[in-house]
């Protein structure tokens, strides 16, 4: 089953790990000046490769593209490097990249998941100002066919689905929803897509408790911060004096959407310490002395990573926040995305950073305050879907914050 939702595009996007964007290459970069080691390495590569495509092209029944032989060819050498974290993008999808990157995208503006029960797509929320609210889709709606052609999601299974979804500014797409009793009811949809701004901080006020709200960040993009903003103060207006910060599933975002947030969030005081291969601190950013005085609680689990990790481990460091939850999934290292010169861009990890006062959690994890893990009767749940009602984790953190 599906956990996370997914941004399609129709908002699907790429899960961004910890990501410092660097536009230009260095001197040395922009010069392709190359080591002895690294020069006779591609002289070794070149001439094998050269052996393998004559020896390929000449027996080989097939047809090749080459196109997708050069993108197995990156994929290929970052495989090989062992560096988990790197990625290869080839022109498209690296345009891609740095929209996700910008908050901004191209679909009809809703977030998915996947439904088990049905075999298919669920909305479980549709943006603000998008086609898809315009056409009249509702939370809840099941996409059960997609195409002119009507292909059963339960048949192309789910990514195939949303990659018939997925397309640019301006074209169409097609689709069936089921909705209603029993979802009896079949409804056709044929919506434009169009720029849409991603929601990645969604708010409502706990179910259990009113004095409490809660503000899930999916992830952390340049739209992060000032949407957070904007839950907060709609919560306050509402008589929340209290506040959950829920970041299970995060998978992480960018460096100055993480900074932005903490500096909001936290005290005068460093946010992030960032460290060279050789463990020198090179770089360290830091907070002013306004911040948000609120008493707040953040829940994790094992796939809480990268950036929301240093958010949570920040928030704990200045005591700004209890953690709930389980241990985290353990990623302190940070990723340089640099573009090459035929419009492809390649990730790579590049440095190490450690939260304002505390030692690194990379391969550990954050250990939280109050151990708690989800109950077993929800295992199988997806979790957009568990109510404050059946959340045992959040129900914990509520508890914490009225003790407090």
């Amino acid at each position: 089953k599906t956990i996370a939702a997914v941004l399609l595009a129709v908002l699907m996007t790429f899960q961004i790990t910890y990501v410092v964007l660097q536009k230009n290459f260095d001197d040395k970069s922009k010069n392709s000046v190359l080591s002895d080691d690294s020069d006779s390495f591609i002289s070794k590569a070149s001439q094998k490769l050269y052996e393998l495509d004559s020896t390929f092209r000449k027996y080989y029944i097939g047809e090749i593209d080459d196109d997708l032989l050069m993108d197995s060819i990156m994929n290929g050498y970052i495989v090989g490097t062992e560096d988990k974290y790197a990625a290869y993008y080839n022109e498209e999808e690296y345009v891609g990249f740095m929209n996700d990157l910008n908050g901004q995208s191209e679909g009809i503006g809703v977030n998915v998941i996947y439904n088990a029960d049905y075999q298919c797509i669920e909305i479980i929320n549709i943006m603000p100002d998008s086609p898809a609210l315009e056409a009249g889709l509702k939370v809840g709606d099941l996409i059960v066919y997609v195409g002119e052609e009507k292909e059963p999601v339960s048949q192309i299974g789910y990514y195939g689905a949303v990659a018939k979804l997925r397309g640019n500014s301006g074209t169409e797409a097609v689709f069936t929803v089921a909705r209603g009793e029993n979802y009896s009811e079949q409804l056709d949809f044929k919506i434009k897509r169009s720029p849409i701004t991603e929601v990645n901080v969604y708010s409502h006020v706990y179910a259990l408790d009113g004095s409490i709200g809660i503000i899930k960040i999916m992830s952390f993009d340049t739209t992060t911060t000032e949407q957070f903003k904007e839950a907060l103060s709609e919560l306050q207006n509402k008589g929340c004096e209290k506040l959950i910060l829920d970041v299970r599933y995060n998978p992480g975002g960018e460096l100055n959407s993480i900074v932005s947030l903490l500096d909001y969030l936290l005290p005068e005081g460093p946010i992030i310490r960032i460290f060279d291969a050789d463990d020198n601190m090179v770089e360290q950013y830091s907070s002013d002395a306004e911040c948000v005085d609120i008493p707040m609680a953040v829940l994790v689990n094992g796939s809480t990573a990268s950036a929301a990790e240093l958010f949570t481990s920040a928030l704990k460091d200045y005591n700004k926040a209890t953690i709930v939850g389980t241990t985290t999934y353990g990623k302190g290292c940070m990723q340089t995305t640099l573009p090459l010169s035929d419009g492809s861009a390649v990730s790579v990890t590049y440095r190490m950073y450690k939260p304002p006062f505390s030692e690194s959690y990379h391969d550990i994890g954050i250990e939280p305050d109050i151990s708690v893990e989800l109950d077993k009767s929800l295992e199988g749940k997806n979790i957009y879907k568990i109510t404050d009602e059946e959340d045992n984790q959040m129900k914990a953190a509520a508890d914490e914050l009225n003790k407090q």
